[in-house]
């Protein structure tokens, strides 16, 4: 069973699927980077850009 191939393309039929799916992560991480740069948010020690700007700082 192991031994066996079969003849089937695999990357032309999925390659919808993948750029579907890059479309996707590209639109959830914009809008997570939208949302983590409000004001709410822009100060709060648990967000990576204030780490950033705090170890700037320091230097």
């Amino acid at each position: 069973m192991l031994g066996k191939k079969f003849n089937g393309a695999i990357a032309r039929p999925m390659l919808p699927f993948y750029v579907s799916g890059l479309v996707i992560l590209y639109g959830v991480n914009s809008f997570a980077n939208t949302l983590a740069a409000t004001d709410e948010y822009k100060d709060d020690p648990r967000s990576p850009a204030f780490k950033a700007k705090n170890a700037a700082a320091a230097h």
